[in-house]
């Protein structure tokens, strides 16, 4: 009697073979690190450590598991190869004095968006994408929310907003964050609107090539954000309008 020979099954059916079975027991290969999208964040001095931080982890659980890296200003163009999106997030106190610091960037950035790249601005960052001081990327302006006519709130203390997001009421982390003046001709998108007065709150533009997102209320607060403020917010803490902004801006 000869001896059996070992079945040597082909290394494709092998690898199919895996993949079912890390289906059937709930879990998915991941992408490689290389394919994953890149997010540039800026972390410069704007006096809020837990600003950049807290996008960061949103855009790697985001449904496009970014990659990201930390830049401080002046931006180059080296920062920006091979990115898909630039982050300034919010914290700012002073927009005059962290426009100083950022003016050097604003050529670097706006040829990156203009050639196609995708800009989204948290509450200060948003701020700086309009244009007084600013990066000059919306088809307008911004102004604070709170100063604006109809506004629910008048000051600068850290609190919840209703605001209206693709037609349904939502709860967000709000704290001096702008409202963005845009004319009737405007190529926007508004996402979202203030109580109040109903002045854009979330709202994405094009930029040449590129597009540009903006958000007043700040969509990345996590859990520690509104425990340190003492806040609670009704609808839990959710992350689904951070990702569709993100969606909204960066595809």
């Amino acid at each position: 009697m000869t001896a059996k020979r070992p079945i040597r099954r082909p290394l494709p059916l092998i690898a199919a073979l895996v993949s079912a079975a890390l289906l059937a027991a709930g879990c998915t290969p991941s992408a490689p690190e290389k394919r994953r999208p890149l997010a540039v964040i800026y972390d410069g001095p704007q006096g809020c450590s837990a600003c950049a931080p807290a996008i960061a982890k949103v855009l790697r659980e985001a449904p496009q598991h970014y990659r990201t890296k930390y830049v401080k200003a002046p931006l180059r163009a080296a920062d920006l190869a091979g990115a898909k999106l630039y982050v300034q997030p919010g914290g700012g106190a002073d927009l005059e004095r962290t426009w100083k610091e950022l003016k050097g960037s604003a050529d670097v950035l706006r040829t990156w968006v203009k050639e196609g790249g995708s800009f989204l601005g948290l509450c200060f960052g948003a701020y700086l994408a309009g244009s007084d001081p600013g990066f000059n990327l919306l088809p307008g302006d911004t102004d604070g929310y709170a100063d604006s006519e109809g506004a629910v709130v008048d000051d600068d203390r850290d609190t919840i907003l209703r605001v209206t997001w693709r037609g349904k009421q939502r709860h967000m982390y709000f704290q001096d964050g702008p409202a963005f003046h845009f004319s009737d001709s405007a190529d926007a998108d508004v996402l979202a609107t203030y109580p109040g007065n109903g002045l854009p709150a979330a709202a994405v533009a094009r930029y040449g090539k590129g597009r540009v997102g903006v958000s007043g209320p700040h969509p990345e607060a996590d859990a520690s954000w509104y425990k340190g403020a003492g806040l609670e917010n009704p609808d839990g803490i959710r992350p689904d309008l951070a990702y569709d902004l993100i969606e909204a801006t960066a595809g």
